[in-house]
C-alpha cells in the first residue's frame, strides 16, 4: 500500500464509519480495486479505526464532558440513564464479537458477493425508516437501547452499515432525531476499539501487524480518517436532525448493485 492509496482509503472510512453506507463494505470494494493484501488491510484497518474514534471524541466532547459530569453526582440523572442505555447496548455486540465473529465471518467471508447483498439491506433500512412514521418517546428506553444493540451487533456483516442500521432502528422504535445521532456515534466507541484489539490478537497470533506497512501510508491514513471522521461525524448529526438518510438508502441500493454484478 503506497500513500496515496492510504489516503483514499483514510477518507473513505473517515466519511462512511459515521455516514450509513457502511465503512467496512467500502474498505471490502477499495482494497479490492487496488488489490491490497490482507495483512497490509489489517494493519491499516486498525489505524483508521482509532483514528475515527477520536474524531467522535473530538466532535462530542461536549457530550462525553456532560456524561462524566452527571456520573460524579452520584445519583441517577440523564448522564447516568444515558449511560445505563450505552452499556446495555453494548450486550449484544459483545456476545457476538467474543463469541460469533469468527463464526460469521467464516461462513459469509467479505467478498463483492456479500457486501453487495448488506448494502441492499441497508439501503432497504434506510428508505423503510424514512417513511415510517411511528409514535414519537419522549426518552429512550434501556428496552430500546439493547434493540440498538442488536443492530449493531448485526452490523458485523460486511457491507451492513453500523451507524444505519442504529439510527434507522431507534428512527423506527420512535426516538426523537436530536439525540439519536449522538448516542448511535458514543456508543460504537468501545466496540470499535474492541473489534480493532480482536482482529489483531486472532488473526496475526504474535506476529508484528504492523511491519507489514510503511509507516508514512499509516500515519496518511490515520490523519485522512480523523479529518474526515471528524467533517462526517458533523455532517451526520445534521443529517439525522433533517431526516434525509433516504438519500444514502438510495447510494446504498447504486453501490450494492454495482458490486453484486463485479461479483458474478
Amino acid at each position: 500500500m503506497d500513500w496515496i492509496q492510504a489516503l483514499i482509503l483514510g477518507l473513505i472510512q473517515g466519511l462512511t464509519e459515521y455516514l450509513p453506507v457502511s465503512s467496512s463494505g467500502h474498505l471490502t470494494i477499495g482494497a479490492y480495486l487496488f488489490g491490497i493484501e490482507d495483512s497490509d488491510n489489517l494493519a491499516f484497518t486498525v489505524m483508521v479505526h482509532v483514528a475515527t474514534v477520536l474524531s467522535t471524541l473530538v466532535i462530542l466532547w461536549h457530550e462525553v464532558v456532560w456524561i462524566l459530569r452527571g456520573l460524579t453526582e452520584g445519583k441517577m440523572n440523564e448522564a447516568a440513564r444515558f449511560t445505563i442505555n450505552i452499556l446495555v447496548s453494548m450486550i449484544p455486540i459483545a456476545i457476538v464479537g467474543f463469541f460469533f465473529k469468527d463464526t460469521v465471518e467464516e461462513i459469509f467471508g467479505s467478498g463483492l458477493l456479500i457486501v453487495g447483498c448488506m448494502l441492499l439491506v441497508t439501503a432497504t433500512l434506510l428508505i423503510f425508516s424514512y417513511y415510517y412514521k411511528p409514535k414519537a418517546k419522549e426518552r429512550l428506553s434501556v428496552l430500546d437501547a439493547f434493540i440498538i444493540g442488536i443492530a449493531q451487533a448485526c452490523a458485523v456483516m460486511p457491507g451492513l452499515s453500523r451507524s444505519g442500521s442504529t439510527i434507522a432502528t431507534g428512527l423506527l422504535l420512535g426516538n426523537k432525531k436530536d439525540k439519536l445521532a449522538q448516542f448511535s456515534f458514543l456508543m460504537v466507541i468501545p466496540p470499535i476499539l474492541g473489534e480493532a484489539l480482536l482482529d489483531v490478537m486472532k488473526t496475526v497470533k504474535g506476529e508484528a501487524v504492523f511491519e507489514h506497512i510503511d509507516t508514512l501510508p499509516l500515519v496518511v491514513g490515520f490523519l485522512a480518517a480523523f479529518i474526515s471522521g471528524c467533517v462526517a461525524c458533523r455532517w451526520m448529526l445534521h443529517i439525522v436532525r433533517k431526516g434525509k438518510l433516504v438519500y444514502f438508502g438510495i447510494y446504498c441500493a447504486v453501490v450494492g448493485m454495482i458490486a453484486l454484478l463485479s461479483a458474478l
